[in-house]
């Protein structure tokens, strides 16, 4: 281990961790639903819940730990690995006790196994196979993404077929949700995710060091300040306007934005880790162009889905989920672009686009009720750090070639 996730770590057991969050609803209705555990540690938040049949979460606990990967600016995966390893037990048991039922009770556990970092996936996988093999439950493995595309159906009643855009400090992606662990995919990020792109940012404008923002994640950061920044007052050239499809690309984007901050830290004479004055100004222009590139890509992704049938013309709907689903100003440019195109537009609630146990257990369920990756045995289950999700159709949505409105039309709608 390092020297840096050493000394993280040590911070944590002087008492500067982040705490867990508990809740339990509904658990008069336990016993007349099957029930399903879910276990969350695919990236740094350690996650577990009770889900019945019904959609009742009938208990849940979070230990987050991004208070200790904001000191050391970035996730260490040693470090995530060994926090999931201390704090995974607690939180299980927090949330069976929470629900109000044994492990006996359950009609399965539900992990996820894919895609994540392989050291904090491994945790989980080896905590859940420990658990099911002393009371012999039946597993279900779970794809993260699947995951996050399927938890609007615990919060809305939503048939299939459905468009998904996933966004997150790990993933990027376009898809068709055509049943239980049935998707087509669109189109994807081809480097880095939009999350860890506002992460960079917001570490290399220094905005822990704003007051402001000193105990807000980077993406959380950017939010803050675009609110009272001007965002015509810089303009950054999009990625992939040139090619017709769907793929997203965020690294590109973060090069033009750190050039750009290395010329007005020039102009205004100041050197790097000192605050730009016009750090709001910029917040908010980065903000939009991330806004501006995912519309352009989703309003590709509606038109191409229409042209071949594969959502109706009419009643459509576009669920977004993801972390930066949480983002209030990227959820209301895709307002305007459902409204546009008469999409509903469906979000899951806040905590539930962030990763937890909730949206675990309900893949859980939805598999346990359409018979699909029930094991009973675990023993040939292994963790996947890259997985993609259903059946990829990017290239066929590039031949379809189709173009969106100029980019004024898609700067209009973020507006």
């Amino acid at each position: 281990m390092s020297s840096i996730a050493k000394s993280v770590l040590r911070s944590v057991k002087h008492g500067r961790a982040a705490w867990p969050r508990t809740g339990s609803a509904h658990s008069g209705k336990r016993r007349f639903h099957r029930l399903v555990l879910g276990i969350e540690t695919s990236c740094d938040d350690t996650g577990a819940a009770v889900v019945d049949e019904a959609g009742c979460v009938l208990g849940e606990a979070l230990h987050c730990q991004k208070e200790v990967h904001l000191q050391s600016g970035g996730i260490i995966p040693v470090v995530a690995q060994q926090l999931h390893r201390e704090n995974i037990d607690r939180v299980v048991q927090e949330a069976l006790s929470a629900s109000g039922v044994s492990v006996a009770e359950l009609a399965a556990v539900a992990t996820t196994v894919k895609p994540g970092l392989a050291l904090s996936l491994g945790v989980g996988l080896h905590y859940s196979r420990g658990l099911v093999s002393r009371h012999q439950t039946p597993f279900i493995p779970i794809h993260h993404m699947e995951a996050h595309a399927l938890t609007i159906r615990l919060t809305h009643p939503l048939e299939f077929p459905f468009l998904v855009l996933l966004i997150s400090g790990g993933h990027c992606l376009l898809a068709v949700a055509q049943g239980v662990s049935d998707f087509l995919l669109l189109g994807q990020s081809i480097d880095i995710a939009p999350g860890d792109m506002l992460d960079k940012v917001a570490r290399r404008l220094s905005l822990r060091k704003h007051p402001e923002c000193h105990s807000m994640a980077g993406g959380q950061a950017i939010e803050h300040l675009a609110q009272s920044g001007n965002q015509e007052r810089l303009t950054f050239r999009l990625p992939m306007r040139q090619y017709r499809n769907c793929d997203f690309s965020f690294s590109g984007l973060q090069n033009i934005v750190n050039n750009a901050i290395v010329q007005k830290e020039k102009e205004e004479g100041i050197q790097e880790g000192e605050i730009l004055s016009c750090v709001k100004d910029v917040a908010a222009a980065v903000q939009h162009a991330v806004a501006v590139h995912i519309i352009q890509r989703t309003y590709r992704a509606m038109l191409f889905c229409i042209k071949n049938s594969i959502l109706p013309s009419k009643n459509a709907t576009l669920v977004v989920s993801g972390g930066v689903a949480s983002n209030q100003y990227i959820r209301k440019v895709l307002q305007n672009l459902a409204d546009a195109n008469d999409f509903a537009l469906l979000c899951p609630p806040p905590r539930l686009c962030t990763d937890n146990g909730v949206m675990i257990a309900w893949n859980g369920i939805e598999r346990l009720r359409a018979g699909l990756g029930v094991l009973h045995s675990i023993a040939g289950v292994r963790y996947e750090p890259r997985a993609p999700l259903g059946i990829d159709i990017s290239k066929r949505v590039e031949e379809d070639s189709i173009k969106v409105p100029k980019l004024k039309e898609i700067r209009w709608l973020a507006s």
